[in-house]
């Protein structure tokens, strides 16, 4: 095996399709790390193995935070008010990397295929690569779910992460067909030599922070992992019990920017691609 890099498969023609204006997401970073500029409009606590869903508007800023230690959240995002339009993991992942940052965007599945937040701090963003060829924040895997709970290990358990998003985004008029893969946040994975999904204790320490900008109006929900801190993880009943040690809350806080004609100058809600084809289809006409 040689050392040679490829070339990511994914390239833009110009790099701001993908990232945005460099110096209004710095403003806005700037504003997302310091004490002052913004109002907070909502701040709670997700209890351990439990999961909230939220309103995050277009132009605000929504911090995800560990204020008692390590701990894993799987987020969905969906469109405010077309919920069929949600977080695409797998495109997301092709467009930046298996694990994001600040810099990176979320987008959302076809055919919409439009970033529905971007990335503005996060405390983490040095963790790099482990020796293990481990990285934080995870668009490797997905969510842990009791279907394959009961599979591994013929247990049942009502409080996986998808179970718990599927209580969090039901009074919103959503059900559990509408629960997608998710971001790991503050979750360390990778692939070993066999190219086989590993997980490692999470780096996070009290008080570290991921913070999104709303590119448009959404929906987001977020669950506290039954995993914890991933310092341990297995499947079955006495898995789910030795883990439970190692569970802690995660706190979100929504802001919206003071000075938003300074900070948000230059910047539009995201907009589709806007391809006109008809995959290829032409209409039935009468007569021909």
């Amino acid at each position: 095996m040689t050392n040679r890099t490829p070339e990511p498969a994914y390239p833009a023609k110009d790099v701001a399709i993908l990232y945005g204006d460099k110096e209004l997401y710095a403003r806005i970073g700037k504003v997302a790390e310091q004490d002052g500029g913004k109002e907070l409009v909502e701040s709670f606590e997700i209890p351990i193995r439990s999961g909230k869903a939220w309103v995050l508007k277009k132009g605000q800023l929504c911090r995800l935070s560990t204020p008692h230690g390590p701990q894993v959240g799987d987020l969905n995002i969906f469109s405010l008010h077309n919920p069929r339009e949600r977080f695409w993991a797998a495109r997301t992942r092709q467009l930046h990397a298996s694990h994001v940052s600040v810099g990176d965007r979320l987008w959302s599945n076809l055919p919409y295929l439009r970033p529905l937040v971007t990335i503005v701090a996060d405390s983490l963003r040095d963790y790099g690569v482990d020796e293990v060829g481990g990285r934080c924040h995870d668009l490797l895997g997905t969510r842990c779910d009791p279907y394959v709970n009961k599979l591994l290990s013929g247990d049942d358990f009502d409080y996986q992460c998808h179970s718990n998003l599927v209580r969090a985004v039901l009074p919103y008029g959503l059900t559990e067909a509408d629960v997608h893969d998710v971001l790991n946040v503050f979750q360390v994975t990778g692939l070993n030599q066999d190219g086989k999904y590993f997980m490692a204790s999470s780096p996070s320490k009290p008080g570290d922070y991921f913070t999104l900008f709303a590119e448009t109006d959404l929906l987001c929900a977020l669950s506290t992992c039954p995993g914890g801190d991933l310092s341990m993880h297995g499947w079955g009943e006495n898995s789910a019990q030795r883990m439970l040690d190692t569970c802690r809350p995660l706190h979100v806080s929504v802001y919206e920017i003071s000075n938003k004609d300074e900070i948000l100058k230059g910047w539009k809600e995201s907009e589709r691609p806007g391809y006109k084809g008809m995959h290829g289809l032409k209409l039935p006409v009468f007569g021909q």
